[in-house]
């Protein structure tokens, strides 16, 4: 199916990927260690921190994945959108200022497997090789989910040949992140992630007063088909079973384990700037969501050709084509190429940092230099690229499918791993190995049996959970400085309550005697608290 080859909006994508090239050609001259390319030398601030995020969290399946589930599915596509604004929330409030800490304390980490390594202490490397084995499995195939989106995308808006629009889409992507690294990704994710946000906003609108207002629209959808505004029923009709509704709301607990999304985390420049970038992701996401199931629910009176199959995916890409004028419609699917870019830029970095950091620094050149590593990780952009390229060659695949399986791999793996090593301290090294081990090779077993319905990510995050806490119970406890940085981490925290506690009070006005006597009876009770528990000075 092909949309158009109008020039205007082959003028907007080409302008678009020239300005992400610019930038990342921009900050290729500030790249000049490890730190600034994987980390941009944590100077992020709240709002490119929380739309880098966030943007590099929803790829290409917001736009065609979810508005095509939803065209299908009417509300039933919701669980995925409410288990996902809960597991977002939760990664904000509980993870985001408290890793952050920890990796500076921690060695100043700049991954996810060498925060692991100097958390523990760990001197035989295990820590570093074992979580950038299953980083580099389930990147390579979630990357090679943004390709096939791209794919998609160029074959559906320009007719291009399936393979021939991969290749394209992944080159552009791939010479951003080569050139300009962390720095790069992060601002072109901010600019990705605003396009985004307004185009998945105003499909949905334009195409409800078109209809003649949200009221009408909404009369026409139930008159369609009643049963999509029926939560619980399937798009065959049938009631959703209760292993069903946890298998959708379990993409919530995948948060926990995404290492391009905890990499934003440790970029912050401060945690005082958590509170502010929760707020902005929150907005972003709920909003989002909603708007992205919306538009596949609109779309099924909208349009007047039916959409089967997986093309439904396809149900933004049509409505924006036939709603809007060449110009526009051009720049709102650049959009999409946005939310693919945005994600796969991510991913290959991380995956990237992963085998110069984890691999080549820790088993072949131990004693490289940040200017070698630098240009390891851009080789290995490269041919991680190349294989994620040609395992996305079938025109065939789903993408959904796709990013659901790395998605529960990762959840699976890292997430307990990463939960019991920030809350728990007396998680020992080999508790955390084997909890990684036994939730990835959990994800990769259930996905071939596909055991009573249930998604994979369910068992491979339990089973990792039990299998870090036994291991670690029969371990013996961790030495006394890896429990001392625990506490410092700790400490850190009531000082930062007490700082913000002080900086609200400035900011308010005057309040009455009895209401400020209770706001600092709450905060010295929470201290207090925090004292006795931890054991301050």
């Amino acid at each position: 199916m092909t949309l158009t080859n109008d020039l205007m909006i082959i003028n907007a994508f080409v302008l678009y990927i020239g300005c992400m090239m610019a930038i990342g050609v921009y900050y290729y001259r500030q790249t000049k260690n490890m730190s600034d390319y994987f980390l941009g030398n944590r100077r992020l601030g709240a709002w490119v921190t929380s739309l880098s995020a966030e943007a590099s969290d929803m790829s290409g399946w917001m736009l065609m994945g979810v508005p095509g589930f939803a065209y299908l599915a009417g509300l039933n596509a919701g669980w995925i959108a409410v288990g996902i604004a809960i597991g977002t929330w939760a990664n904000w409030q509980f993870v985001a200022a408290r890793l952050r800490r920890y990796t500076e304390l921690a060695g100043n980490a700049l991954t996810l497997p060498e925060f692991l390594q100097n958390r523990y202490k760990d001197t035989s490397n295990l820590l570093r090789i074992v979580p950038a084995i299953f980083i580099l499995i389930f990147f390579i195939l979630y990357t090679s989910s943004g390709f096939v989106s791209a794919g998609r995308l160029f074959e559906t808006v320009f007719g291009l040949d399936f393979q021939l629009a991969i290749i394209l889409g992944a080159g552009s992507v791939v010479f951003y992140t080569l050139i300009g690294g962390f720095l790069a990704v992060s601002r072109t994710d901010f600019i990705q992630g605003v396009m985004m946000f307004f185009a998945i906003l105003l499909v949905p609108t334009c195409a409800a007063m078109y209809l003649g207002g949200f009221g009408e629209t909404i009369n026409a959808i139930s008159n369609f088909k009643a049963s999509m505004f029926d939560p619980f029923l399937k798009p065959d009709g049938s009631q959703i079973g209760f292993i069903e509704v946890v298998s959708l709301l379990a993409w919530g607990i995948g948060y926990f384990g995404q290492p391009h999304i905890l990499v934003r985390f440790m970029a912050v420049k401060s945690t005082s700037e958590i509170p502010q970038a929760t707020r902005i992701a929150m907005t972003w996401v709920i909003l989002s969501l909603a708007a992205a199931v919306a538009v596949g629910m609109v779309g099924t009176v909208y349009l007047k050709t039916p959409l089967e199959g997986t093309d439904a995916e396809k149900v933004f890409l049509v409505m924006t084509n036939e709603l809007f004028p060449p110009i526009v419609a051009g720049v709102v699917l650049s959009a999409v190429l946005a939310a693919i870019m945005s994600t796969a830029s991510s991913q290959l970095l991380v995956a990237a940092s992963a085998f110069a950091q984890d691999f080549y620094k820790t088993l072949i050149r131990k004693d490289a230099d940040q200017t070698e590593l630098v240009w390891i990780s851009r080789a290995s952009v490269l041919i991680i690229a190349s294989i994620a390229v040609y395992l996305g060659f079938n025109p065939n695949s789903f993408i959904l499918d796709m990013v659901a399986y790395a998605w529960a791999g990762f959840g699976a793996a890292f997430g307990p791993a990463l939960l019991m090593s920030l809350f728990w301290k007396r998680t020992t090294r080999r508790g955390v190995i084997a909890g990684i081990i036994v939730g990835g090779i959990t994800v990769l077993v259930w996905k071939q049996f596909e055991l009573f319905g249930l998604y994979e990510i369910v068992p491979g995050f339990i089973f990792s959970f039990i299998a870090i806490y036994i291991v670690s119970k029969i371990d013996s406890e961790p030495d006394k400085d890896i429990l001392e940085t625990f506490e410092k981490v700790n400490k850190s925290k009531i000082l930062f309550l007490w700082r913000k506690e002080k900086v609200s009070k400035k900011k308010q006005p005057a309040e009455t005697t009895s209401r400020r006597l209770r706001g600092r009876a709450r905060v010295l009770a929470r201290l207090l608290c925090l004292s006795l528990k931890f054991k301050l000075p």
